[in-house]
């Protein structure tokens, strides 16, 4: 066992490679939420609109991006779309998994909107909230609860997602899981190791929303 992981960890500074492939997929993922999340509340917004053309629009972008296969959007970005900006893999993928991740969370947006009590949201506009104050004090708050559990896991399933993009040349951690497999010749011991950092990743998004959960009981009984 010890020979394994010297031989697959450490040799050669083997570690540092994944640590590097690690990185990428965590700078991925933490850039595609940040971006989706801009976007898909931007998506969400026209979704509940008062225009039906952007209405509509927004629905028929949510549909296909959803129903489409993760890894044909990235293909069809990096091949067709991007295949002569020479922009870096990297930022193809950023932008691929935003799109993608936008969709999703547009939709968890809406479905957590319109579970809120909008006779609470009523009865504070009669006492003479703005409806900006009302969708911030009592609106959003409510969404987030509802929306908190799925988000969580759409980031983590995001997460999963990336172990793609090795196919647009990018060096991530599937990717160097891979070339060491094959250097090794020991792809169990390597499948195993790469099996558990996608899960420590997965760990760390469900402590922090656990934290965040905490933070806001602990806010509510003050």
């Amino acid at each position: 066992m010890l020979n394994s992981v010297y031989s697959n960890l450490i040799a050669d500074g083997a570690w540092i490679t994944i640590l590097k492939g690690l990185g990428v997929t965590v700078q991925i993922s933490i850039l595609a939420v940040f971006f989706g999340t801009i976007l898909g509340a931007l998506i969400c917004m026209a979704r509940l609109g008062k225009s039906k053309i952007l209405s509509k629009a927004a629905a028929v972008f949510i549909e296909i991006l959803r129903g489409s296969p993760v890894l044909m959007l990235l293909l069809l970005m990096y091949y067709v779309v991007f295949a002569r900006s020479h922009m870096d893999a990297v930022w193809v993928a950023v932008i691929t998994y935003s799109i993608n991740f936008a969709a999703y969370a547009a939709e968890l947006m809406r479905s957590a909107l319109s579970a809120t009590d909008k006779g609470q949201v009523e009865a504070a506009r009669t006492l003479g909230f703005s409806g900006f104050a009302a969708f911030r004090l009592i609106t959003l708050p409510q969404a987030a609860k509802v929306a908190g559990p799925v988000y969580q896991s759409a980031i983590i399933n995001l997460i999963q997602w990336t172990s793609v993009v090795g196919y647009i040349t990018i060096t991530d951690l599937t990717k160097v899981i891979n070339n060491f497999s094959a250097r090794t010749m020991q792809p169990l011991f390597m499948i195993v190791t790469g099996m558990i950092l996608y899960l420590a990743l997965s760990y760390i998004v469900t402590g922090i929303f656990a934290l965040l959960r905490l933070r806001r009981k602990d806010g509510s009984h003050e």
